[in-house]
Formats: structure tokens, C-alpha cells, sequence
């Protein structure tokens, strides 16, 4: 009975470990790339584009609950867009804003609801992509490429004067601004969801049956949070670069 006991114990010991910094890495060429956190990017990116396929094959005039379920999640995107870009420049970013929610928000939701340390590899072990800092920083770097993109495509060359307003003693801070954006938007999400997994890991090791589950059904809203906080201040600093720096 000791040894049964004992075993069962271990079992959720070793369901409630996370590997901090162990990969399965793939290598391509000259390059080593983090194998676990494209596998579970590919599933998130499956599933997104499997929902989109058939919530939109077949539209309506009258919809029906997966239509309805659609068109809710199009008008809250376009929403966060509209919000924090304006009502004039909000359409051209909606895909891109759109991607981000929904990639980051799966992601999160996938690390909290699937029980990933069921599957073993070689090395390291699946879970969220945006557990991965190269994840977040890749995200928040596309973030920032596409906020000069827009200012640059909108004021062209005057988009720099931004850099010297309202007084150009201030020219090193907002450029280390631009760099600080990008940062904090990668350590903000990759810092979440690696403490979300830890808690629950922790509280599983500690009381394996109850407690989880709660902490869990947080982890799933926390997660949906960070994902609209990612988003919403993607649009923010687009909608910031849009402004008519060319004009003054």
C-alpha cells in the first residue's frame, strides 16, 4: 500500500514538474531552432485557421451560432483596432491586430488547458509557444516593425521628428523608448504565462486534486488578459506612429 502510494505521488510529481530552459532542438543547416514550441505553434495555427474555415464557408443572412460566434469576435477585434488607431487608419491593421490576439490567445489557452506532459520527447517538454522568450520577443519585434512601417508609410521621412518632440533634448529618451516598447511587451506576456505554469505546477505537487482546477479556470482569464493587453498596446503604438508627426 506504501508503494502504491509512493508511486501515485511520484506520477504527480513528475506531471507537475516544468523544465525551465530544456528544449528539443531541431537543426537546420547551421541553425538550432526550438522544436516544442513549433509544434504547438502549428496545432494553435491549425485549429484558428480549421474554426475560421468553417465559421465563414457558408455565411448567412440569417447566422447561425458559429456565424453569430464569428462575427462577435470580428466586431471585438476591429473594436481594440478602431479604439486605439482611429476610425480612419483602424481597417488596414485589423488582420494584423487579429492574428496577434488570436495567436497569442491560443497559445496561452493551449499551455493552460492541454495536459502536454503527457506527450515525452527526447528533451525538454511541450507547452505554450509564448512560454518561450524567443516567442514573445518575436511577436513584439513584429509589433515594432509594423508601428515604423506604419509611421514611415503615413509621414515618410518626417516620422523621425517625432524623435525631437516637443524639445530636442529629449532625442535620446524617445529613442530608447522605441527600444524599451518591444521589451516590455515580450517580458510582460512570456513573464505571465511562465508564472501562470509554475503556480499551477506548484499547487499540483502540493494538493493534486482540488486545488488546480480553480487556479486553472484563473490562469484561463489571466491568459485571455494578456493577450488583449499584447494587442491592445500593438494597436496603441500604431495608432501613436500614425499621428501627424509630418505635419508640424
Amino acid at each position: 500500500m506504501y508503494q502504491e502510494n509512493s508511486q501515485n505521488f511520484l506520477s504527480f510529481v513528475s506531471l507537475s514538474d516544468v523544465e525551465v530552459g530544456k528544449h528539443l532542438y531541431w537543426t537546420i543547416g547551421s541553425y538550432s531552432i526550438h522544436g516544442q514550441v513549433f509544434i504547438v505553434s502549428w496545432i494553435v495555427i491549425f485549429i484558428l485557421i480549421t474554426i475560421s474555415f468553417f465559421g465563414t464557408r457558408n455565411l448567412q443572412k440569417i447566422p447561425g451560432q458559429l456565424q453569430n460566434f464569428m462575427e462577435f469576435i470580428l466586431e471585438f477585434l476591429q473594436d481594440i483596432a478602431k479604439n486605439q488607431i482611429g476610425e480612419h487608419e483602424y481597417r488596414t491593421w485589423v488582420p494584423y491586430i487579429a492574428t496577434i490576439f488570436l495567436f497569442i490567445l491560443g497559445s496561452n489557452w493551449a499551455g493552460a488547458l492541454v495536459p502536454w506532459k503527457l506527450i515525452h520527447l527526447p528533451e525538454g517538454e511541450l507547452a505554450a509557444p509564448t512560454n518561450d522568450i524567443n516567442t514573445t520577443v518575436a511577436l513584439a519585434l513584429l509589433t515594432s516593425i509594423a508601428y515604423f512601417y506604419a509611421g514611415l508609410r503615413k509621414n515618410g521621412l518626417g516620422y523621425f521628428l517625432r524623435y525631437i518632440e516637443p524639445t530636442p533634448i529629449l532625442l535620446p529618451i524617445n529613442i530608447l523608448e522605441d527600444f524599451t516598447k518591444p521589451l516590455s511587451l515580450s517580458f510582460r506576456l512570456f513573464g505571465n504565462i511562465l508564472a501562470d505554469e509554475l503556480v499551477v505546477s506548484v499547487f499540483t505537487l502540493l494538493v493534486p486534486i482540488l486545488i488546480p482546477l480553480p487556479v486553472m479556470i484563473l490562469g484561463l482569464f489571466a491568459s485571455s488578459i494578456q493577450a488583449l493587453i499584447f494587442s491592445t498596446l500593438s494597436a496603441a503604438y500604431i495608432g501613436e506612429a500614425l499621428e501627424g508627426h509630418g505635419d508640424h
